[in-house]
């Protein structure tokens, strides 16, 4: 689970400027190098506060992770990208740390987890190089494109049996057209990502990605819920009093004889099971339920009447 910045520092979302560095100040002089000789778990969270610190502390920044939440922020930024225009030396010497650091403190920023701020005044002490990943000059990761999303119609048969679509969208450079495999079971919430099919990078990084999320086209007397099919079925008043054999065509075409029930009521449902929509992940495949829509008729013909009159004496 992604670390939560303004949990790290104590603080809530709406602390101004000035709380967020006070709240940072009374961490780090706790977990301050100098105050931990070496401790590893309290070295750690120094990293963490001070990390904090650098997004917060920096309007932009901290509009960006209020923005995108913990986790996509993470995702989004490198460290060199959260640490970029930070110093930490000024920040620590306003402080009180005037001084190189004691211990022999080394590895964060490794595994492409460091840089972006300088570490002036620490004396060179390792702890502070590696977080540093040796001042502004170093290379610093670029920042990767927005991710876009786009909505895509599709019907019932082709969510059912999957599909091939060509697509044009605007990445903000332009427009392109992207070739899309659409699987079985794209159905209405779910997504599938193209990674790097997105908005290119404004600093040089790698593109984006592309999310693409079905939007069910509406058929007239079809509902879909999740992978199951509702669709309508119209009998007359007799068959459902007497009950008999109707004839439904599933979504693939295939036509089934079903024993409809004597006194069937107003939108039954019958269900046929693995006949709806495949799982997108995994095997199983819905259901198609078929909902009786009992015809009333509008009118009576004078012997429709006479007929009915007589049931009505019979007590029905």
């Amino acid at each position: 689970m992604a670390d939560d910045y303004y949990q790290i520092l104590g603080v809530d979302k709406s602390a101004s400027a000035d709380q967020i560095k006070k709240a940072y100040r009374k961490l780090a002089l706790k977990y301050h190098p100098d105050k931990t000789k070496g401790n590893k778990t309290m070295e750690a969270q120094f990293k963490k506060i001070s990390e904090a610190y650098a997004v917060l502390s920096d309007p932009e920044k901290k509009q960006q992770y209020d923005t995108y939440g913990s986790a996509d922020f993470q995702q989004r930024f490198s460290q060199e990208d959260i640490f970029r225009n930070f110093d930490l030396g000024d920040i620590l010497k306003e402080f009180g740390f005037g001084g190189q650091a004691r211990g022999g403190f080394g590895g964060f920023g490794q595994q492409g987890r460091g840089g972006g701020f300088s570490s002036g005044g620490m004396g060179g002490n390792p702890f502070f190089q590696n977080m540093g990943g040796g001042g502004r000059g170093h290379q610093q990761a670029q920042m990767k494109g927005n991710d876009l999303e786009y909505a895509l119609p599709l019907t019932l048969e082709e969510m059912i049996s999957g599909t091939a679509k060509t697509i044009t969208i605007s990445d903000g450079k332009g427009t392109k057209a992207i070739e899309v495999k659409i699987p079985k079971g794209l159905t209405r919430g779910k997504k599938i990502r193209l990674a790097g099919k997105g908005e290119p990078s404004s600093y040089g990084g790698p593109a984006g990605d592309l999310f693409i999320k079905s939007q069910p086209v509406d058929t007239p007397g079809i509902e879909i819920e999740g992978n199951d099919i509702l669709y309508s079925k119209e009998v007359r008043l007799t068959q459902a009093l007497l009950g008999g054999k109707i004839e439904v065509t599933t979504p693939t075409g295939k036509t089934i004889s079903l024993n409809l029930p004597a006194g069937t009521k107003h939108k039954a449902k019958m269900r046929i099971p693995g006949h709806g929509i495949p799982h997108m992940k995994g095997s199983g495949t819905g259901d198609l339920f078929i909902v009786i829509q009992i015809l009333m008729p509008k009118s009576l013909s004078a012997e429709q009447k006479a007929l009915v009159e007589q049931l009505q004496h019979t007590g029905l």
